[in-house]
């Protein structure tokens, strides 16, 4: 079994409890892509219910998992975010990148962008650079309290080793927090010509 499924399915017994022992045994262990992808629809599905069947749908490729998905990724427990976009790695649905960026980049909700960060990032898609770099500039004023995401920010843009990161890295360095950080990344970044 994957681990991240072996970790999600331990997670989700718990919160299933023994009085939904059953149902949570039948999600486990079905192969019918059909029977998990009418439980995303089916009316009063436990949210345990749901996560179990989108997750599964994802790690096969069915996209009918993807709006479930997202808005797990999007969600105030941490390990439904990650094991959210863990699952979209996998879907390959080309709308992955552009819903994780309008996450990424959505200041109301960036106490939940950490995992959509990391999933641009994963994805390497066009979106990512611009998302990140957003995302990070905002990250500059006093006494912003989401750390996390900026580092993140920093270490991605490093990743993904795009030249347009070159400025804004570079404005990182002046953050005590980030500079270690922007230092390692601004290093593998391409090496910049010399002018003629």
């Amino acid at each position: 079994m994957d681990e991240e499924l072996r970790s999600l399915t331990g997670r989700l017994r718990f919160e299933a409890g023994a009085g939904e022992a059953f149902a949570y045994e039948r999600l486990v262990s079905t192969g019918d892509l059909d029977e998990l992808a009418g439980v995303l629809t089916a009316p009063q599905q436990p949210l345990w219910a749901r996560e179990l069947a989108a997750f599964r749908l994802g790690l096969v490729g069915d996209r009918r998992a993807f709006e479930t998905l997202v808005l797990l990724l999007n969600h105030r427990d941490p390990q439904r975010c990650a094991s959210a976009a863990y699952a979209l790695a996998r879907l390959g649905d080309p709308r992955t990148a552009r819903a994780a960026a309008a996450l990424a980049t959505n200041e109301l909700r960036v106490a939940y962008a950490l995992h959509p960060v990391r999933l641009l990032v994963e994805l390497r898609a066009p979106e990512a650079v611009p998302a990140l770099i957003t995302t990070l500039a905002r990250r500059f004023r006093p006494h912003d309290p989401y750390r996390r995401v900026a580092l993140a920010c920093v270490e991605g843009l490093g990743a993904l080793g795009d030249e347009r990161a070159r400025a804004i890295l570079n404005e990182a360095l002046a953050h005590p927090s980030l500079a270690q950080a922007a230092a390692g990344a601004l290093k593998r970044l391409p090496a910049q010509r010399a002018p003629r």
